[in-house]
């Protein structure tokens, strides 16, 4: 399914909608396995006890498969902003960049207002970080390349 509008100059901007979803969902399976990865490393091999993310959803009894179902769906309500930014906005991409950034600060923060073991804390932040490294630099890529510029209407 494709998406249309036009820019300030009346050319016509597709966006590949089927595309960009499944680029989402591919970018939802990522940051879920960087959400696993993150916690069996910090968990397994350094021994540090994570701080739960307050966004973290509670529905499996494994903290791992709890932050990997949010990484995933997190990513989903990512890809639905990417589709609204490139369907409204001028500049997508980089109004795309500055929420995903903040958010990601935001994600990092988070751990130290409410952990009370530094390096629960910094470990934690330190998988969200990745978290949002992954998801700004996968669907920024997909967005980029599910759009097409067509010629300018009535001229």
């Amino acid at each position: 399914m494709t998406s249309f509008r036009q820019d300030a100059g009346g050319r016509d901007i597709a966006v590949d909608a089927g595309k960009l979803w499944a680029g989402g969902v591919a970018t939802g399976f990522v940051a879920a396995l960087v959400a696993v990865v993150g916690v069996l490393i910090c968990g397994g091999l350094l021994d540090v006890r994570l701080v739960r993310p307050a966004l973290l959803f509670n529905i499996t009894d494994s903290f791992a498969l709890d932050y990997a179902l949010t990484a995933f769906v997190l990513t989903m309500v990512a890809t639905a902003l990417a589709h609204v930014l490139l369907l409204t906005t001028p500049r997508p991409l980089m109004f795309f960049s500055w929420i995903v950034v903040l958010a990601t600060v935001a994600g990092a923060a988070a751990p130290f207002a409410i952990g009370s073991h530094v390096p629960s804390q910094v470990a934690t932040a330190c998988i969200n970080v990745a978290l949002g490294i992954c998801v700004l630099s996968l669907l920024r890529s997909v967005m980029a390349r599910t759009v097409r510029l067509g010629s300018a209407r009535g001229y």
